[in-house]
């Protein structure tokens, strides 16, 4: 690796990894947010909230990265340029496609990470996500309660805590009990507690009574009690049946579609693409490169033309973005599209290479 290739490829992995990071935590942050009202007023640890939130990262990173390599090729070749760094090197004798190898050995370092990220890490860590949010939802009820509130906990179950102590201690326990819709039963206590068993969640509830009432002869039965436990074992993850989303699924998951019974027939097209893309995804690292390179080493440089490049570059861009979404959401309803969606992707790749091999071939007709 000659010394031009290694400077720029430094500048590029500085680049990448401050802007990687920076999107990143902007995206984590957003997202956390609907997590900290658990923590705040629902009894959740710090550290349950960061394993939950970190295992988001790798769905976080699987887009971000085509975008900020994009980004950083832009960025660091504009300044390449705005510091006539180019002009000295093309004077060393460095061909087009010289100037363009640190940021296609950059490019293909992103996709190798994409593809780790889209084929392994995505679908394990989006499936431990999924399952732990189950988890706190069915096992861990009492993270749910919110003091003041009637807390519709499962089919059939209201709960209202008046307060909760620094113990966890609930205090004014009220529970509305209709899964037996012919004798519905309310129960009142002074204070109770959240317990989980084997076979799910309960409330312990201490110094209380409970009302229940026949409808078929309208009377009212009241027992006082010091301790009472109503078992919420309908409500536990067991019992409840959860259906996957397509980013739980690996590749083989994903394309065998039609033998998965959790999965009902309508959504087949939806999950289909997302194996397909996550195939594709990571190809688009070349593709952007490709175009921002292939923009900014066009031609000779003049004041404004660097801007137009870089703008040339950012609206196609988003162009093959926004129709790539359209085109898989194109596909998704009818699969015979799916050859097209690798069509699209690849040419990108063809155009930027073209374009970056027709501009070398230019500049070198120029200089002669």
């Amino acid at each position: 690796m000659d010394k031009y290739t290694r400077y720029v490829l430094h500048q590029l992995i500085v680049a990448m990894v401050l802007v990687s990071v920076g999107l990143t935590s902007v995206i984590w942050l957003m997202q956390s947010v609907q997590f900290i009202d658990m923590i705040v007023n629902r009894g959740l640890t710090a550290g349950t909230f960061l394993y939950l939130t970190m295992l988001l990262l790798p769905n976080f990173l699987s887009i971000i990265l085509p975008i900020a390599l994009f980004t950083v090729v832009v960025f660091i070749y504009s300044k390449l340029i705005a510091d006539h760094e180019l002009v000295i090197m093309r004077a060393a004798g460095c061909s087009q496609f010289n100037l363009a190898k640190p940021a296609i050995i950059m490019a293909l370092g992103v996709m190798i990470v994409g593809y780790a990220l889209n084929i392994y890490l995505l679908p394990q860590s989006y499936r431990m996500f999924k399952e732990l949010q189950w988890e706190i939802r069915f096992s861990y009820s009492h993270v749910l309660l919110q003091e003041g509130v009637f807390n519709n906990i499962a089919d059939g179950i209201t709960v209202y805590v008046r307060s909760r102590n620094k113990a966890g201690e609930l205090l004014g326990v009220f529970v509305y009990d209709e899964r037996n819709q012919a004798k519905p039963v309310t129960l009142m206590a002074e204070r109770g507690a959240m317990i989980r068993g084997d076979n799910g969640s309960r409330v312990l509830m201490l110094e209380g009574n409970r009302h229940e009432v026949n409808k078929e002869t309208n009377k009212l039965s009241i027992l006082y009690f010091d301790k009472y436990i109503l078992d919420l074992k309908k409500t536990s993850s067991a019992d409840a049946v959860h259906s996957p989303e397509a980013r739980e699924l690996s590749i083989s998951e994903l394309f065998d579609i039609e033998n998965n019974e959790h999965v009902g027939v309508n959504d087949h097209g939806k999950f289909t693409i997302e194996g397909h893309r996550r195939l594709i995804s990571p190809i688009s690292a070349i593709a952007f490169t490709l175009i921002g390179v292939a923009c900014l080493l066009s031609r000779y440089h003049h004041r404004g033309s660097r801007i137009r490049q870089t703008a040339t570059a950012v609206g196609i861009v988003v162009a093959l973005q926004v129709g790539q979404l359209a085109l898989e959401n194109l596909t998704a309803k009818n699969l015979a599209l799916l050859p097209v969606l690798y069509v699209a992707v690849a040419i990108p790749v063809l155009v930027g290479w073209a374009m970056l091999l027709y501009s070398g071939k230019s500049r070198s007709f120029a200089n002669a």
